[in-house]
């Protein structure tokens, strides 16, 4: 009989298959992306803003689930792409609001068949990948609840 590993096995670990899981579809966004000139990170950023038009730089930091020293670098990188704009609201000297521009807005029509590429690719049907993308927001929600009630 083969002894047991003295501790945890790797391919045991849901951290590990969620990793895994994580770079693969990154990775398969990669080249599609790339005829886009955007990095994943940026794709993500104008998903936000096609669905919603134009955010707050706190709003879109909340949706992304980045911090603004994360999100900055980011905005920045599209806005010299010239694919969204920076600009402080006249209201609220203290909120910048992001939006489109033409251009960015015009790169919608090529991004539309990605995410039926990435799904034919998991090889997941409408009802799996719903039920996959309803757990990981349920696990996401969890872990983040988890944290925010230990000691600080």
């Amino acid at each position: 009989m083969a002894e047991q590993p003295a501790g945890p096995v790797l391919d045991d670990q849901v951290c590990f298959a969620l990793y895994a899981a994580s770079r693969a579809v990154t990775a398969l966004y990669r080249p599609l992306l790339d005829d886009l000139g955007l990095t994943y990170p940026q794709y993500l950023v104008l998903l936000a803003l096609w669905e919603h038009d134009a955010l707050t730089v706190k709003d879109l930091g909340r949706a992304l689930q980045l911090d603004s020293g994360t999100l900055s670098p980011l905005l920045k990188r599209l806005e010299k792409l010239e694919l969204v704009r920076r600009e402080r609201r006249s209201d609220d000297e203290r909120s910048v609001l992001v939006t489109l521009t033409a251009k960015g807005d015009e790169l919608r029509a090529k991004a539309v068949p990605l995410p039926g590429l990435v799904g034919d690719a998991m090889g997941l049907d409408g009802p799996d990948l719903y039920e996959l993308r309803t757990t990981l927001r349920e696990l996401t929600d969890s872990v983040n609840a988890y944290r925010a009630a230990l000691p600080q």
